[in-house]
């Protein structure tokens, strides 16, 4: 495995996180519940993980502050611009395999 310092380790999350953000809101055609169902998490899960490594330093970020930083705008502005309306079967296997979270 390659060596680096802690540092670099945490610059080279950071931009892998930063990618991952940004490739997500050119994906606007992928739907929160393809995520869930595909990969078990969504943009809201991203949005929550982040808000609660910052309240872990101290840092207050409320619900809709923090899926703005993911979505990009106001999470309703997203929604209204992209959201479409699940499937049957899309919201069937959502409940099949729901996270206990969710």
């Amino acid at each position: 495995m390659a060596e680096f310092s802690k540092e670099q380790q945490r610059d080279f999350e950071a931009a892998a996180f930063r990618r991952l953000v940004q490739h997500l809101r050119e994906r606007t055609d992928v739907q929160n519940i393809d995520l869930m169902n595909l990969a078990g998490f969504c943009r809201n899960c991203l949005s929550n993980w982040y808000r609660e490594a910052a309240e872990e330093t101290g840092v207050a970020l409320t619900k809709d502050e923090s899926r703005e930083i993911i979505y990009g705008m106001p999470y309703a502005e997203w929604q209204a611009k992209h959201q479409t309306e699940a499937s049957d079967a899309k919201k069937a296997q959502f409940e099949a395999n729901r996270p206990k979270d969710h």
